[in-house]
């Protein structure tokens, strides 16, 4: 499981945008999102910085914890 701190995301569509992102190049992921925390958890096969990488892209700020 990895664990990112994610800036920006404030409600449900947040989420979905974020989930879906990396669902969307996994679709076995498991992602986990905590609103609260601003946290992500993922369990993929995708390297850290590619998920770091698709979050990015829905136009959050990522960092691996």
């Amino acid at each position: 499981m990895q664990v990112f701190n994610v800036q920006g995301m404030t409600c449900g569509h947040c989420v979905k945008a974020v989930t879906n992102a990396i669902k969307g190049e996994d679709p076995d992921a498991d992602v986990q999102v905590d609103l609260a925390k601003g946290e992500v958890s993922v369990q993929s096969q995708l390297a850290a910085e590619r998920v770091i990488g698709l979050i990015e892209e829905e136009g959050y700020s990522a960092e691996a914890k």
